[in-house]
């Protein structure tokens, strides 16, 4: 069996000459040792000649062995706490080099970004969500938008030649979506609610349908709008428990009502959440207008929509993603105060 290793040297490389010995083994004599030493030999030197020049009876026993002691108590109580002193402050300079060693290793640390560094995980993790949130936005545009157009190209949809005011009408200046049959209360829904995946082809069909119905396409994008702000906050609608409000609550807002008789359609309760979305609110003026100006289509849109919706079609819409943004936004835009 190997020996074991002997102890390093306990003392640091920066500690005083004088405090340790090479080996060690213990403390070794100080400055203010060796000093105390002289001064103790040459005074008991002095003592010496003193009596031995005045004779035996030039003093008293008691008086002299107390003129002897106390200066030679006096020398060596000096040299201890000087001997203290040295030792605490080469104590100090040892706890600052320590302290300086973590500060840097600390600094340095952070400056690499360790990817053993719990903070640095997370602060990754949380990095890795939001970008894949807002490819996840930007997906489903394009592959809204791509799929759309695909479906107005197929023969027998084709749309007619778009006015300047981008709303494509008829030869005798009827619009085309007037000939559109109604959109499904059930398309309606699931288009607000928007595809679970890319590859959910009936959510796609749900919200191309929604898109021809233009005050329907209105409130889509402004929901997408702020969906893809909040996202940015680390907001995202899935990870919200909202509480349920009743089918009455809800026609009630459609049907102009606001404060605290509808407070109960502020579902969402998340603190960080909601302090999150007042602060973006407060300093940002461009996710601000979009708030105000998905509220506003939200109001128009959802009125019209409790006319034809019976109360378990109310009850499925506010379970969507577009309800739930309502929820958030309506607290802190003061909605049910």
């Amino acid at each position: 069996m190997a020996e074991r290793a002997e102890p390093a040297d306990p003392a640091p490389r920066g500690d005083p000459p004088g405090l340790t010995n090479r080996h060690g083994d213990g403390p070794r004599l100080t400055g203010s040792d060796v000093a105390a030493i002289a001064a103790s030999v040459v005074w008991l030197i002095v003592c010496a000649l003193f009596l031995t020049a005045g004779g035996e009876g030039s003093a008293g026993g008691l008086v002299t062995t107390a003129a002897v002691i106390v200066p030679l108590l006096t020398i060596w109580a000096l040299a201890i706490v000087a001997r203290a002193a040295g030792v605490m402050h080469a104590e100090s300079r040892r706890l600052q080099t320590t302290v300086d060693g973590l500060r840097k290793a600390y600094i340095a640390q952070a400056q690499a970004g360790r990817a053993d560094s719990p903070e640095n995980a997370i602060l990754r993790k949380l990095t890795e969500i939001s970008a894949t949130q807002k490819n996840f936005e930007t997906t489903l545009a394009m592959l809204s938008s791509t799929r759309l157009s695909e479906a107005l190209n197929q023969p027998g949809n084709a749309a007619p030649a778009s006015t300047p005011d981008d709303q494509p009408t008829l030869s005798l200046g009827t619009p085309a979506e007037a000939m559109d049959p109604p959109l499904a209360n059930a398309d309606y829904i699931s288009a607000l609610n928007f595809p679970e995946t890319a590859e959910d082809e009936a959510g796609f069909a749900a919200l191309r349908r929604a898109l021809r119905d233009h005050p329907t396409a209105q409130l889509i994008r402004a929901s997408q709008d702020v969906l893809t702000l909040l996202s940015q906050e680390g907001i995202y609608m899935d990870d919200l428990r909202p509480d349920k409000a009743r089918p009455e609550t809800w026609r009630a807002f459609a049907e102009g009502a606001r404060g605290r008789e509808i407070a109960a359609l502020g579902g969402v309760r998340d603190r960080s959440t909601l302090a999150l979305t007042t602060g973006r609110m407060k300093q940002d003026p461009i996710f601000r207008d979009a708030a105000h100006h998905f509220l506003r289509r939200f109001d128009q849109s959802f009125a019209a929509f409790t006319q034809r919706a019976s109360d378990a079609e109310v009850q499925a819409f506010a379970d969507t993603r577009t309800a739930r943004a309502f929820m958030i936004l309506g607290r802190v835009a003061g909605t049910f105060d």
